[in-house]
């Protein structure tokens, strides 16, 4: 072994590249994490008191966190050596997880809307029913049918442009997306709608309000999300930053964009046809 002029031991480079990239020290995930405090404590504020500036201010956040740490990682993604194949494993990982406590997200949101499905009684206001007897509902073939056919279209799409892309199809990697997209902007339109033509409110209205608005609405979110997501695909995969062997900011879009496809289907269900009471007049 060598030894320095001070008599210590020589660092020998073993030869091996290393695979890991360290990212710069970045302020987002601190932002990201008062963006949720803050959207979580303005959706109590509004729901108790009718506040909605935290609730913004927490979007705008949230918001723009999501849009500088996205614009950073794509830099990085074009950083010659920084996402080795070890790496982009990585961020496989690190998207699965992601989705996973999403998944936990909605389960919260699913077990309180069964619970008092199940325990009518918990409610109170001496309601015995589910939903309560003074709540007329969606007609779950109305509106929520066809958003659930818009979302399943949406699915196919996506698949569809995945599968051009992993073919060298760049043109119908661009007419799939762009296709998705629009799909994704028409579902939160006549989710809007739906929310406009409510016969109750989220703000005062009791609990299935309130558990219906945070599940749907929370859903709505997410989309909304997604659809930014596949945007952001759409103009790079204009300006051809995908290959059929590196594409994996593509992969993570498609996959979250199926999650949300699936939790739809499981508030559709659930919520719009087996939980529905005295239907709205139309």
């Amino acid at each position: 072994m060598s030894s320095d002029a001070h008599g210590a031991p020589a660092v020998v480079s073993s030869g091996l590249k290393q695979p890991y990239h360290l990212p710069d020290p970045s302020p987002w995930p601190l932002t990201g994490a008062i963006g949720g405090f803050l959207t979580v404590v303005g959706i109590i504020l509004a729901a108790h008191k009718g506040s909605y500036i935290v609730l913004l201010l927490g979007l705008l956040t949230v918001l723009g966190t999501m849009f500088f740490w996205w614009r950073d990682v794509l830099k990085e993604s074009n950083t010659p050596g920084a996402h080795s194949a070890i790496v982009r494993l990585g961020l496989r990982y690190g998207m699965t997880l992601f989705i996973a406590s999403e998944v936990m997200f909605f389960v919260g949101f699913f077990w309180a809307y069964f619970n008092f499905l199940i325990f009518p009684e918990t409610q109170g206001d001496g309601q015995t029913v589910w939903p309560p007897s003074n709540i007329y509902t969606f007609d779950p073939f109305h509106l929520p049918f066809l958003n659930t056919m818009i979302l399943l279209l949406s699915g196919t799409t996506i698949t569809w442009a995945h599968h051009c892309l992993l073919e060298g199809n760049r043109k119908g990697l661009i007419q799939g997306l762009g296709i998705t997209v629009l799909l994704g902007l028409s579902f939160t339109f006549f989710q809007a709608l739906e929310y406009m033509h409510a016969p109750f409110k989220f703000v005062g209205g009791g609990v299935y309000p309130s558990t219906f608005f945070l599940a749907t609405g929370f859903h709505g979110f997410h989309v909304i999300v997604g659809t930014c997501f596949l945007i952001v695909c759409w103009m790079r995969a204009n300006n051809g930053a995908f290959t059929p062997q590196r594409h994996f900011g593509f992969e993570a879009a498609a996959w979250y964009w199926h999650f949300v496809d699936v939790v739809w289907l499981f508030l559709f269900v659930c919520i719009y046809w087996y939980g529905a009471g005295q239907l709205a007049a139309e």
